[in-house]
């Protein structure tokens, strides 16, 4: 983890959406940030290169999607490449953090707020992956991070 105060951003890699969430090593907090779509020559590293341009993160995290049972999942590799192509295009460093369930527990996080009624508008799947990026940087604020 960066020493001083520093801005991260999060990543959780989809193949048709990457969800997005800021954050930084201060207040130890993560917020979602609208999702980033993914076309198919691959993501809209334009629209990346603004949050980064606007974040100005010292750190970049990825997700790595495992199975339930630690083996790796079916986006691994691509996750991973999206990772190394982050650090090349950016130049900042990149962590990763097991993203194992952050999805589903987004999901439910998000239809919870709804039932409550303290979400008004309905859920869309931009607002889960974006939401699951945020608990991938609360894992990696909590220490859960691991060099890759």
């Amino acid at each position: 983890m960066p020493e001083k105060p520093s801005a991260v951003l999060a990543f959780d890699y989809g193949t048709r959406r990457i969800g997005l969430a800021s954050g930084d090593t201060l207040t130890r907090t993560a917020a979602p940030r609208p999702a980033i779509d993914v076309g198919a020559s691959g993501p809209d590293w334009t629209a990346i290169g603004r949050e980064i341009s606007a974040l100005r993160p010292a750190l970049l995290v990825v997700g790595a999607p495992y199975n339930a049972d630690g083996s790796p999942g079916a986006l691994t590799s691509a996750a991973s490449a999206f990772a190394a192509e982050l650090a090349s295009r950016f130049g900042l460093p990149v962590q990763r953090v097991d993203e194992r369930f952050s999805s589903l527990e987004a999901s439910a996080a998000l239809r919870a707020q709804r039932a409550s009624g303290a979400r008004r508008r309905r859920v869309r799947a931009g607002d889960v992956d974006s939401a699951a990026a945020a608990i991938i940087l609360e894992r990696w604020l909590g220490g859960e991070g691991f060099a890759q």
